[in-house]
């Protein structure tokens, strides 16, 4: 079989038996939120605010990456209601961003606009 001379129906073939997307950029299923800014909740580093660049299994990479020491959301209680409403700034003591971070995750919760801006735009926490 000569590469160049495949259709796109069987390059397609070849792609679904890869385990590629079929164009998508790698990013559905457990890879859906790769190039997203998320919340990160990990089981031993705290709760972490930035854009996943890359997952293996339970490993994420996050760029820009902000240690969120203590969050309190604009509404309701949860991780949840942070990463659809964003924080409450005035309660919440947010780190400075890291470049990279390596981070075993156990919850990843991709933010809105809004909560994105509240994050972001937050001050950086000092010591008191």
């Amino acid at each position: 079989m000569n590469i160049n001379d495949l259709t796109i129906g069987q390059a397609k073939e070849l792609a679904n038996i890869f385990g590629s997307d079929g164009g998508n950029g790698g990013n559905s299923g457990l890879q859906a939120m790769v190039g997203k800014k998320c919340i990160i909740r990990t089981y031993s580093a705290g709760v972490w605010f930035g854009e996943v660049i890359e997952k293996a299994g339970m490993e994420v990479i996050v760029k820009n990456a902000r240690r969120m020491y203590t969050w309190h959301t604009k509404k309701s209680i949860s991780l949840s209601s942070v990463a659809l409403h964003g924080i409450n700034q005035s309660k919440s003591e947010i780190c400075e961003a890291v470049e990279l971070v390596n981070l075993e995750a156990i919850e990843l919760i991709p933010c809105t606009c809004d909560a994105i801006a509240s994050i972001e735009s937050a001050t950086v926490a000092e010591a008191s």
